[in-house]
Formats: C-alpha cells, structure tokens, sequence
C-alpha cells in the first residue's frame, strides 16, 4: 500500500488563505477566488464557507465536490513544471486544476475566459 500525497491529507482550509492572498497580491479578490473554487467544485459559496468551517482535508473537498464541472477537463498548462493534461491520478489533476486557475487569476486573465466560458 503506497502512502497519499501530503497535500491529500492537508487541510483545504489551510491552503484557502495562500490561493485569496496570492489573488490579492495581484488585485484580485476573494470573491473571485470562491467562484472560480465554485465554478470547479460546483460547491455553492454556503457550501464552501461550510467546508472551510469543517477543515475537511484536500481528499475530502474533492471527493464531496457536488458538481464537478465538466469543463475542468479543458484545463491545460503547467503548474508545479508538471502539466495538468498529463496528471494520471484524478484526486491530484483536480488539485492542479485549482492551483491554475488561481495563478491565471493572479496574472490577470478575465475570470470569464478562466472559467473557459
């Protein structure tokens, strides 16, 4: 039995502020962190607040996301130097797809177009 990625069992909740200050940083704002998370998840903001509220870890915020959208799967790119598209483990695709939608945030992509709308 292989051990699971740290960042598995990492709360989401920890990680939350870094995704909002790294917006920030660039002038976005937390608003647009919590749709494009929504977006992804299909959580709705109560929803998410409610995670947070419960300090579920990465593995578990994932797995209860109640409508993954569909276009996350057009998410391409490099995070980390490795690409999305290319990431066999499903749990960990849909981590990096959150990391790359928060860094095209920061650099200044309309939410529109991260949202592959």
């Amino acid at each position: 039995m292989t051990a699971k990625h740290r960042i598995l069992t990492t709360s989401f909740a920890s990680v939350y502020p870094l995704y909002v200050a790294k917006a920030q940083k660039k002038g976005r704002t937390r608003q647009e962190v919590d749709s494009l998370i929504c977006w992804l998840t299909g959580y709705s903001p109560a929803q998410l607040d409610s995670q947070l509220e419960k300090q579920v870890d990465f593995e578990t915020f994932f797995g209860e996301a109640p409508a993954p959208n569909p276009c996350r799967l057009s998410i391409k790119g490099v995070v980390c130097g490795v690409r999305v598209e290319e990431i066999q483990d499903p749990m960990m695709r849909e981590i990096r797809c959150l990391d790359k939608l928060i860094d095209e945030l920061a650099k200044g992509k309309a939410i529109e177009k991260i949202m592959r709308t």
